[in-house]
């Protein structure tokens, strides 16, 4: 009678036996121990709790309610001005404009009138104090940034003023010269002075959104632009623009910005193997491009192409456009 073989899985060394051992059991000496040291490390998380949480009460009540605070802590100067700004503004410039008087506390200080100091410069788009007791004046302000420069009669002088995104005039402080060379001139506009201040220039975002978009996919084009004028914003809808070689670019505030780079940057390359600019380029007339030369005439050019074609291999005998450094597609 046959049966069957069961194979058994055979251990190899004596550590594939089985070999239950039953744990052993702690002393209570060990437990106490174990117990002791979990207490003494719940001690210690709750004392640093509570110190955080009572320093972070006391603060608040100092900050909401100083009555509260003692009369010692009240008489504290102010030491520190702390300014936090998303531009070019310093603490000298903090320090300056505030006009603190010495030793005074900050139980003193009257924050909404040291807030319209801030913002009786026009730099300064918006600003916030905050006491943090007992000796510190955080000051907290958002900047305007220049789009372009304008002459104007500034305190008693001819001066270089800066014009924002908003139309705002205002005196620039801590901007580097090298950055506010870059920046275009202004023209075609009359100030209107009202106080201390200028008034704002209108429909300033049209030229700011032209100037960002060439800035940022035409930067080739933009290094040659001198004066921006808004002579006929008003009336034709139009924004002109003088480059450094004399021609204008005349730009339509109701079209597309990009479009209108993109044949200015076809007819950029066309142009420079002639040997003298032209007098203007007019973008203005939808797909077509208008080309005036002195003394020739008008010459009206068809549309351009969907991507601006590459320049000839061979350079013109007198340039005037810069082609020194690469230029991105637009």
């Amino acid at each position: 009678m046959s049966k069957d073989i069961v194979n058994a899985p055979t251990a190899r060394t004596w550590r594939d036996i089985p070999q239950p051992v039953k744990p052993r059991a702690m002393s209570r000496e060990g437990k106490w121990r174990l117990t002791t040291s979990v207490l003494r490390v719940a001690g210690a998380v709750a004392v640093v709790g509570c110190t955080a949480w009572g320093a972070w009460e006391v603060t608040r009540t100092l900050q909401e309610n100083p009555r509260t605070m003692p009369a010692a802590a009240k008489a504290v100067a102010v030491k520190h001005l702390e300014l936090k700004t998303d531009g070019v503004l310093s603490n000298a410039w903090l320090a300056r404009t505030l006009v603190l008087p010495k030793n005074v506390s900050l139980m003193e200080l009257d924050l909404q009138v040291l807030r319209l100091r801030l913002l009786a410069n026009a730099q300064v788009n918006a600003a916030s104090l905050t006491k943090s007791f007992p000796d510190t004046l955080k000051v907290q302000v958002a900047e305007r940034s220049p789009v372009v420069r304008v002459m104007a009669e500034w305190r008693g002088a001819q001066t270089a003023l800066l014009v924002a995104h908003d139309g705002v005039v205002f005196d620039g402080v801590g901007f580097e010269p090298a950055l506010l060379a870059t920046l275009p001139w202004l023209d075609g506009v009359k100030l209107v002075r009202t106080g201390d201040r200028f008034e704002p220039i209108e429909r300033m975002g049209i030229v700011a959104d032209l100037l960002g978009r060439a800035r940022l996919d035409a930067e080739h084009l933009y290094r040659t632009w001198q004066v921006v004028s808004l002579a006929r914003l008003q009336s034709d809808g139009e924004v002109e623009v003088r480059t450094k070689a004399g021609t204008a670019l005349v730009f339509s505030a109701q079209g597309d910005f990009f479009q209108q780079l993109a044949k200015l940057d076809y007819q950029w390359d066309a142009f420079a193997r002639m040997p003298t600019p032209p007098a203007k380029i007019d973008l203005s007339l939808g797909r077509e491009v208008s080309v005036a030369f002195q003394p020739a005439g008008l010459v009206t050019i068809g549309p351009a192409p969907a991507r601006p074609a590459k320049a000839a291999a061979t350079a013109p005998a007198h340039p005037f456009f810069s082609h020194s450094q690469p230029k991105p597609k637009l």
